[in-house]
């Protein structure tokens, strides 16, 4: 079975856009590949090095992905700094790794530009520390989106300079992994295309059923179709759109048929979508509860998850080591 591993960036709440996009797909890859998940806290720390908001979202983020169904007696979930062995390698990659290919990365450009008095040595090695987090486990395949690309390319190209400089094939080398199928683009309550926390759009699986309803309450509309089966525009397709991912196929039917006739109500179509959201979001909602105030649970999942994550790392380190020279 071939192995895959995935990072989880901790940035606080997850909305029905992350659950519908890599949620979703972390769930079918535990069951289809030995696959592994860690949250990346010291990958935060390049541009957020404030201790209480990683612990505390790196917190949320386990209670959350465990709620929306993740089985670590399936697949391990680990906090990346609990995997010493990780800074090991990174060291060894940077020792290999050049300045100039490290400036040259994107994302470092771009980051520099956002953060000019804070261009730490840390967010130009980003791409090395990425690179130990897969080839720690000797992965084979990393889910990741197009912006994190360039650094995929860096890590095959860290593999390949390791194994061709130490003379041995140590690291398979790593491929960019998308499921097939189109992905479900979840849109923004504001009329945009994409839900977004920096947008301001979201629907987070943590909200209760009040702040729903008040959300979706407020989404945007127009004066209505002014035409008999006239096309519909952006800001009424993306509440379209939530229907037909939430409701029961009745119910988008009962108001698509009222849009053809020129006959929807805006507000009742929205007070049953925020019943709809709120239904498919309750259990979500209940799982994070619980494991939110179930500190001991979530210490213990996280541990099991750092013994069998450092069991695969020390086994890595071994063959590293050995091919280095060191004992």
């Amino acid at each position: 079975m071939e192995k895959v591993i995935s990072g989880i960036r901790p940035t606080g709440n997850l909305h029905l856009g992350n659950y519908f996009g890599a949620v979703k797909n972390f769930l079918r890859m535990q069951e289809d590949y030995d696959s592994m998940f860690f949250i990346a806290d010291w990958h935060s720390l390049t541009t957020h090095p404030n201790p209480e908001n990683i612990q505390k979202n790196a917190r949320i983020i386990l209670a959350e992905y465990l709620a929306c169904g993740l089985k670590p007696e399936l697949s391990p979930i680990y906090i990346q700094s609990d995997v010493k062995e990780v800074l090991e390698l990174y060291l060894f990659l940077n020792m290999n790794a050049y300045l100039g290919e490290l400036e040259r990365t994107t994302s470092f450009k771009d980051k520099a530009r956002k953060q000019p008095n804070n261009v730490n040595a840390g967010l130009l090695t980003y791409p090395t520390l990425m690179a130990a987090d897969i080839l720690i486990h000797r992965a084979e395949k990393v889910p990741v989106g197009k912006d994190q690309e360039q650094n995929m390319e860096m890590a095959r190209k860290f593999a390949k300079r390791f194994n061709h400089t130490y003379g041995e094939e140590i690291f398979p080398i790593p491929q960019s992994f998308s499921f097939s199928g189109e992905m479900i683009k979840i849109p923004g309550l504001d009329g945009s295309g994409k839900m977004g926390k920096s947008e301001g759009n979201c629907i987070y699986l943590k909200d209760d059923e009040k702040t729903i309803k008040k959300k979706v309450m407020k989404a945007v509309t127009d004066g209505g179709p002014s035409s008999l089966n006239s096309e519909k525009p952006e800001v009424i397709q993306n509440l379209f759109t939530f229907m037909e991912i939430v409701s029961s196929p009745d119910t988008f039917e009962y108001f698509n048929d009222k849009w053809n006739s020129c006959e929807i109500r805006y507000g009742d179509m929205k007070k049953q979508l925020a019943e709809d959201i709120n239904k498919y979001c309750a259990p979500i909602r209940e799982g994070i509860e619980y494991y939110s105030n179930n500190d001991a649970l979530l210490d213990r999942i996280a541990k099991e998850g750092a013994e069998k994550a450092r069991e695969s790392a020390q086994e890595t380190l071994k063959l590293v080591r050995k091919v280095i020279g060191f004992k």
